[in-house]
C-alpha cells in the first residue's frame, strides 16, 4: 500500500500553525520526515509527503529524504490537487493520510482507503515509541483497540437487532484494512 500524506495537515495535528516562524516550520517539517523514515524503515509502506509550495516559483519539485518521497507542488498548485491526483492514479493500492473532507471525498470514490491526520499521528507515536523502546509503552484501551473513542457515550436503541457490542460491518472491514499500519 502506497501511503500519501498531506504534509501540512498532518503537521498542524503535531502542533505547528501558519502564524510560526519560518525557521520553525522547517524544523517541524525536518522533524516530520524523520518521524514518517522511521515509519517507512518499521511498516515497510512507500510513502509520499505531499506540501503546499505556492510561494516558490518553480515547478513541482520531488525529494527523495530518507526513504520517503517529498513532493513540493508548483506555484498556483495546492497540495491538495496533487494528492487527489494521486489518488485517482493509485486507486484501491493507497492509503490516503488528510483530514481535509475534499481529499478523502475524493480518495474514497477511487476506493482508497482514509485516515485522518490525527489517527495516523497516533500510529506514527505508537511506532516511535516502539522504536525507541524496544516495546509498546503506550497501551491503548481496549475499546480504541476495536475503533470506539473513550468519551463516546453508547446509545443504547430498543428497535435495533443484533449483537450490540459487534461493530457495524463497514467499520469491521476498515479495522481489516488498518491491520497492516
Amino acid at each position: 500500500m502506497h501511503v500519501i500524506i498531506d504534509g501540512y495537515n498532518l503537521l498542524g495535528v503535531r502542533g505547528w500553525g501558519a502564524k510560526s516562524s519560518s525557521s520553525a516550520g522547517e524544523r517541524f517539517r525536518e522533524q516530520l520526515i524523520q518521524d514518517l523514515s522511521a515509519y517507512r524503515h518499521r511498516k515497510g509502506h512507500p510513502l509520499t509527503l505531499v506540501f503546499d509550495a505556492w510561494r516558490e516559483p518553480t515547478g513541482e519539485h520531488h525529494e527523495h529524504r530518507s526513504g520517503v518521497q517529498v513532493i513540493y507542488t508548483k506555484a498556483g498548485e495546492r497540495a491538495d490537487q496533487v494528492i487527489q491526483r494521486m489518488a485517482r492514479q493509485y486507486g484501491r493500492d493507497c492509503v490516503v493520510v488528510s483530514s481535509d473532507l475534499e481529499i478523502v471525498s475524493t480518495a474514497k470514490d477511487h476506493g482508497a482507503l482514509t485516515i485522518s491526520a490525527q489517527e495516523f499521528q497516533g500510529k506514527l507515536h505508537v511506532v516511535g515509541s516502539v522504536g525507541r523502546a524496544g516495546k509498546h509503552t503506550a497501551k491503548p484501551s481496549a475499546s480504541t483497540a476495536y475503533g470506539k473513542v473513550d468519551d463516546e457515550p453508547s446509545i443504547k436503541r430498543p428497535d435495533k437487532k443484533g449483537n450490540p457490542r459487534k461493530l457495524p460491518k463497514a467499520q469491521r472491514n476498515r479495522n481489516r484494512q488498518l491491520r497492516g499500519f
